[in-house]
């Protein structure tokens, strides 16, 4: 698929500027901030055991660290999906086996846990891909008809892309395998890529997976963050330019918080303004934001046209959310790390829930509008 526009370039360049006229805070979810108790909301546990079914063995599955999570609002609580590493593998990032854990909330804030994973590898047609990296940073949407949409991070230690999965309970899952897969005839089928969110609009204060133009739309990508359709949420087809690359978004920019790169958040919303898209921005080693130490990742907001997800409207040069405190600071990623993931609209708040140094979940709130 092309890139293409519902509305003349004229009637574009018209809304474009309006919007310019308008303040940030008239577009942006938010402003965050962090609740004076309960961070971080989910931390390893140590005493968590499950019995592997490749390894036909008990593995302490969240010994290690508890981070990157999806989120979603299922009969009147929070729920939140969250990647957790045991203690095999190398004492290194990307070096241990992930899988995802639910905890559940009546609150947003005060989570209580399953005591085993409920999506992990297994001996089934993806363990190929998912073993023994495992399955990480998962993104979740809730369908027009109830079934819940996984994106997640399939790693074998040798590559990775993103998976798709579906639940009607989030206990129970199928797997369908690389998003990608079959688009194009096979074109994308052996790509490296990650972190997919697949736009939302908010319905009856529930984040719901919505058609534009007839299709679903989906964000993905780290280095630059790009877009694909779908017409059943499954399989998707990434969108290119007149050369048959996948279409650029978002760049890195120098001496901004995302000058190395940026990488998609959350399940971007559809709104009145148009799609707000929460990002992740990885600050570079030189030439970044001096406020910001190297390497470190902070949250950001773009905005894109709401009749044609590919036209950018607005981007905000500050992070929403950045690394402030300890726990976001200290970890098995250093340099500091709010890495969103979760969001969803509770109790006439936005939760926003977000990684802290590969280690920890935190969650921060805004005022919905």
């Amino acid at each position: 698929m092309k890139i293409h526009c519902s509305l003349s370039l004229a009637a574009a360049l018209v809304c474009a500027a309006a919007l310019h006229a308008q303040s940030a805070e008239s577009w942006t979810i938010g402003p965050f901030t962090r609740p004076a108790e309960g961070n971080p909301v989910v931390t390893p546990r140590p005493e968590s055991k499950f019995e592997d079914p490749i390894l036909k063995a008990p593995v302490q599955w969240e010994a290690l660290h508890t981070f990157n999570p999806a989120a979603v609002v299922r009969n009147g609580k929070v729920y939140v999906l969250y990647r957790a590493e045991d203690n095999t593998g190398a004492m290194a990032i990307g070096g241990h086996t992930s899988r995802l854990g639910l905890a559940e909330s009546k609150d947003g804030i005060h989570f209580t846990r399953l005591g085993e994973p409920v999506f992990y590898p297994a001996e089934d047609d993806q363990k190929a891909r998912e073993w023994p990296g495992g399955v990480e940073d998962p993104r979740i949407v809730e369908s027009p008809d109830g079934m819940y949409v996984l994106t997640y991070t399939q790693w074998n230690r040798t590559t990775y892309s993103v998976g798709i999965a579906t639940s009607r309970d989030l206990m129970h899952w199928t797997k369908y395998g690389p998003a990608f897969l079959t688009a194009k005839g096979g074109k994308y089928a052996q790509l490296m890529y990650k972190s997919a969110g697949i736009v939302t609009r908010l319905e009856k204060d529930r984040l719901v997976a919505t058609k534009i133009d007839g299709l679903y739309w989906m964000y993905w990508g780290e280095g630059a963050i790009h877009l694909a359709t779908s017409g059943d949420l499954i399989h998707w087809t990434p969108v290119e330019d007149e050369q048959g690359k996948a279409v650029e978004l978002l760049k890195p920019r120098a001496g901004h918080f995302d000058s190395s790169f940026p990488e998609v958040g959350p399940p971007p919303v559809l709104t009145s303004a148009g799609v707000v898209v929460i990002y992740n921005g990885k600050n570079a080693a030189t030439g970044g934001d001096p406020k910001l130490g190297q390497g470190a990742y902070a949250a950001g907001e773009a905005l894109f046209f709401g009749q044609n997800p590919a036209l950018r409207l607005k981007q905000l040069d500050e992070p929403v959310l950045k690394p402030e405190l300890s726990y976001e600071k200290t970890g098995q990623y250093a340099a500091g790390t709010t890495f969103a993931e979760g969001l969803v609209y509770f109790h006439k708040q936005w939760f926003l829930y977000y990684g802290c140094a590969d280690s920890l979940v935190a969650v921060a709130t805004a005022p919905g509008k």
